[in-house]
């Protein structure tokens, strides 16, 4: 089993744990796009504590790569939205479920089609 496969198969396992409803393949697909940063602990995981590290999701993320031109009120209501849905007093927000969550809220999964 590749690292890839692995770093796939412990998101698919998280997302049954956190009851998020994603599918296997979706996390795959998204898994595999944010290429080297889920190898790296300080990049694999989403800080919601950290105003600048939901700026850089937002910024980079919903606006760049889901294309979202929306206020930055409602912007800030998705990603207080997913991260109250990974659970507040999780540590561990992986970064491949907390995108798959943002894009699943906006109905932007064709982004990885």
């Amino acid at each position: 089993m590749s690292k890839l496969d692995e770093k796939i198969a412990q998101y698919q396992e998280e997302n049954k744990k956190l009851n998020l409803g994603l599918d296997d393949e979706f996390i795959a697909k998204v898994t595999k796009a944010l290429g080297p940063s889920i190898y790296k602990a300080d990049t694999e995981i989403v800080s919601c504590s950290s105003k600048d590290e939901l700026e850089r999701v937002k910024k980079n993320f919903l606006i760049k790569k889901l294309g979202l031109d929306k206020d930055d009120e409602y912007l800030d209501s998705l990603l207080k939205k997913v991260c109250e849905k990974m659970g507040k007093s999780n540590r561990k927000k992986y970064r491949a479920l907390f995108y798959a969550l943002l894009a699943k809220e906006t109905n932007k999964e064709s982004v990885y089609n």
